[in-house]
């Protein structure tokens, strides 16, 4: 899967939320590797500010990205629309400080992008994938977040409010193409309780019946109700019963949970990679979220590349019968037994390594350690398989080293031990010169890694 951006430019506008500011929010194409930033065009200078876990300065009623003096808050919903149209690089040029709440759902992001469409770049998407179960819990608030290994990115969220009105609720998407349709219509919600606490605390300036949900679910006094009203600049109402005071119903009977998680899908966009993984939220909300997030982001930046993913019970994609018809290697230097994952661009093969490799009889009788010499080479076959792989009559033509880079060994391979060789192409094959970076695992270290030239000649 290749990274997307849009095909053009896209502008919204609206009321700000907390500010109540007239909002104009632009969004453009970026280029590969960009990842998502926001740009204060309002400002001076114009500075940027990276969409990551670790700019994450505020989470009271919604996440704030800070840079020094510089903030743009209510960013979640749009990070969600982006993650969902999967998006991977875009910048957001906006110019006041936070972003226009619309209608207090995610829905006109969606209907922005999809009438500009989106655009395939030459490069691979990074996924993060989750390969063990990880929780964070928060004891004083009771939420919960926990992110399972799965095969594709999906989300579960339980809330649960001490109200009559909002009971416990419960929201999934299975499958981000669905986010249109199931989620990114819910809109965002206040209880008329919080309402006066959130204006003395500067909030919520441009909130309305328009752009939120709003819950009585306890009684109060009709010169409350009153004093309410002229702070909010709406008409007067009486209210005789509980529930939600909007005029327009809700669009599902669980339209907060589903609104909960948008923002965990657009929260969790800070990781500054695409996810694959089923992340099951109980009580969520911005602080926690933010708080798992950071946490993952550590992980992610301390990941150069991640072990590739090996299921031994799978069958192979390339077995050792077909690797010896891509190479012309044989006993005792054939060092590939199978290639498990392969496309245009990169390649992953497996090597057992056992004690009855012949170089361990000398390297070394008492200790067993494979050569690094020989891993190298374990990782130019794979490459060798890639590139010979896409040439007609591959068995006509052989690969040759030309230059060997940067290489490193980081841990000693031993009998016993499973390579993982991972090879991509760093640039297109010219002139019948590839140049790769390869990278060789045991389980989730790094062993050795390499770049490498290799030129592709036609056997005599």
């Amino acid at each position: 899967m290749n990274q997307l951006t849009l095909k053009a430019p896209f502008t919204v506008q609206g009321r700000g939320l907390h500010s109540g500011l007239d909002i104009t929010a632009t969004f453009l194409p970026a280029p590969v590797g960009h990842g998502y930033k926001f740009q204060r065009v309002d400002l001076e200078d114009q500075p940027v500010i990276d969409a990551v876990a670790e700019n994450v300065v505020d989470t009271t009623r919604g996440t704030v990205l800070g840079k020094r003096d510089v903030r743009v808050s209510t960013v979640e919903h749009a990070l969600a629309a982006l993650c969902a149209s999967g998006i991977d690089n875009c910048l957001v040029q906006v110019n006041a400080p936070e972003l226009p709440i619309l209608d207090g759902s995610a829905i006109e992001y969606m209907k922005a992008i999809e009438e500009t469409g989106v655009e395939e770049q030459n490069a691979d998407k990074d996924f993060y994938i989750i390969k063990q179960k990880t929780t964070m819990r928060d004891e004083e608030s009771g939420s919960t977040i926990t992110i399972y290994p799965d095969d594709h990115f999906s989300v579960e969220v339980m809330v649960e409010y001490n109200s009559p009105i909002l009971p416990n609720q419960f929201a999934m998407l299975d499958d981000m193409r669905d986010f249109r349709d199931k989620v990114a219509s819910a809109r965002t919600f206040v209880f008329v309780r919080e309402i006066e606490p959130l204006l003395a605390g500067g909030l919520i300036k441009g909130g309305s019946l328009d752009n939120a949900i709003v819950i009585y679910d306890r009684e109060t006094s009709q010169e409350n109700i009153d004093h309410l009203c002229d702070i909010v600049g709406i008409p007067l109402r009486t209210l005789s019963k509980l529930g939600y005071i909007n005029e327009s119903p809700l669009k599902w009977d669980n339209e907060p949970a589903r609104h909960k998680l948008m923002d965990v899908i657009g929260d969790l966009a800070l990781v500054g990679r695409p996810i694959m993984g089923r992340v099951v939220a109980v009580r969520p909300g911005h602080g926690i979220n933010s708080k798992f997030t950071r946490m993952l982001r550590k992980e992610v930046k301390h990941t150069e590349i991640q072990a590739p993913l090996y299921d031994p019970n799978k069958p192979a994609l390339i077995d050792v019968n077909g690797v010896r018809n891509l190479l012309p290697h044989r006993y005792p230097f054939l060092l590939v037994d199978k290639v498990i994952e392969m496309d245009k661009k990169h390649a992953v093969a497996v090597k057992n390594v056992t004690v009855n490799e012949p170089f361990f009889q000398g390297h070394f009788p008492q200790e067993p350690v494979m050569p690094g010499v020989l891993i190298v080479e374990a990782m130019a076959q794979t490459a060798g398989v890639l590139v010979l792989n896409n040439v007609e009559d591959p068995e006509r033509y052989s690969t040759y080293f030309m230059k060997i880079d940067n290489v490193k060994f980081r841990q000693k391979v031993v009998p016993g031990n499973t390579l993982l060789l991972h090879v991509a192409l760093t640039t297109e094959i010219r002139r019948g010169c590839a140049t790769v970076k390869g990278y060789a695992f045991v389980g989730e270290k790094i062993v050795c890694e390499a770049e490498f030239m290799a030129q592709i000649i036609k056997n005599k």
